[in-house]
């Protein structure tokens, strides 16, 4: 049994999910296997010749597959609640002194909403793009991916690791949705410049 996106879905979206049965041996054997939900307040089997899948309600759903008396070990489905938008809490734009000495951004904070609330425990992908091209010397603290908190806010910075410093760079902080799509306003960017 395989769940797409990591069984990972918001409420409205709905699920594809596979499985194949084996023999004894482990080959494949041609069977019509049927879904069935475990959690249907959660998620509901639309079709269980298919599998297609409905969220109906956030939380951690179970789907199983059978083919005659043979059952799967359950599955979990992860469903969150909807992403409505993605903004900057705060400036775009920083400017880090080197003889200062400042060898750290101001965090490039993101909120993800849902509604009128922060989402928490959802990724934003942060990327960076230095210029001129090929400078190494800045990194982003933490590592690319951070995790969003009880208020729907992530955030990172930029460090200047050594000389000689970029003129500026740009970084990229995209909020998506399970299935990999943009949330609307991802993704955001921010610039920071290097001065002397």
């Amino acid at each position: 049994m395989f769940l797409p996106d990591s069984g990972r879905l918001e409420i409205g979206d709905t699920l594809h999910p596979g499985a194949r049965a084996l023999n004894g041996r482990g080959d494949s054997v041609a069977a019509q296997i049927f879904w069935s939900s475990l959690d249907t307040a959660i998620v509901s089997v639309v079709d269980s010749a298919t599998g297609v899948t409905f969220a109906k309600a956030a939380g951690t759903g179970r789907l199983q597959a059978r083919f005659g008396t043979l059952r799967s070990n359950p599955q979990n489905v992860l469903v969150f609640v909807r992403l409505t938008s993605a903004t900057a809490e705060g400036p775009i734009r920083d400017t880090i002194i080197v003889s200062a000495p400042d060898t750290l951004s101001d965090s490039l904070v993101v909120k993800a909403w849902a509604g009128t609330s922060g989402a928490s425990g959802r990724p934003v992908v942060y990327t960076m793009a230095i210029y001129p091209v090929g400078d190494t010397t800045v990194t982003l603290i933490p590592k690319a991916i951070v995790q969003t908190d009880a208020n729907g806010i992530a955030f990172a910075r930029l460090r200047l690791d050594s000389l000689p410093h970029p003129d500026s760079v740009v970084v990229t902080a995209a909020v998506r949705r399970p299935n990999g799509t943009d949330v609307p306003g991802s993704p955001l960017r921010f610039v920071v410049e290097f001065q002397p």
